[in-house]
């Protein structure tokens, strides 16, 4: 393999979320970036066994992983697809699981899977915190700063 061709691969990333809650955040993604590739999603609802989604996340970490490892976003820690993909941690190096999954934190991880996975962790982490903001108060404070000038 040359230095090329590592330089290319990226982190895969699986979206697991209550139903289907990161098929529409992947689909926001795509509408703003095009395509996305070695990116799926995993819904967990009351039509499947626990050991069936287990066994899917497994498949997909394995079908995604190109040797930089693979991203878990998850919805919200505590939760069923958080609780399951805690599973995955015990037994492997190759996967980081980062809960709070959003837009903004999708986009970043998108626009940068060449990192090294704790890299992009730390990034998803920075970007999902920096995403959530008070708009009335950022607004308010605008005008307030601007009568003050």
């Amino acid at each position: 393999m040359t230095t090329g061709q590592a330089a290319d691969k990226q982190t895969g990333i699986i979206i697991v979320t209550h139903v289907d809650y990161g098929s529409a955040l992947l689909r926001a993604a795509e509408f703003i970036t095009g395509p996305v590739q070695d990116c799926t999603c995993i819904q967990v609802d009351s039509s499947l066994e626990v050991e069936e989604t287990v066994s899917r996340l497994k498949e997909a970490v394995d079908r995604l992983n190109n040797g930089k490892g693979v991203l878990v976003l998850t919805d919200m820690f505590g939760g069923t697809p958080t609780n399951l993909s805690l599973s995955l941690l015990g037994s492997r190096a190759d996967v980081e699981v980062l809960t709070g999954v959003n837009l903004p934190m999708l986009l970043r991880v998108l626009a940068n899977r060449t990192l090294s996975l704790t890299e992009m962790a730390d990034l998803a982490l920075k970007a999902g915190c920096e995403g959530i903001i008070a708009a009335g108060k950022v607004l308010r404070n605008k005008t307030e700063n601007k009568k003050e000038q």
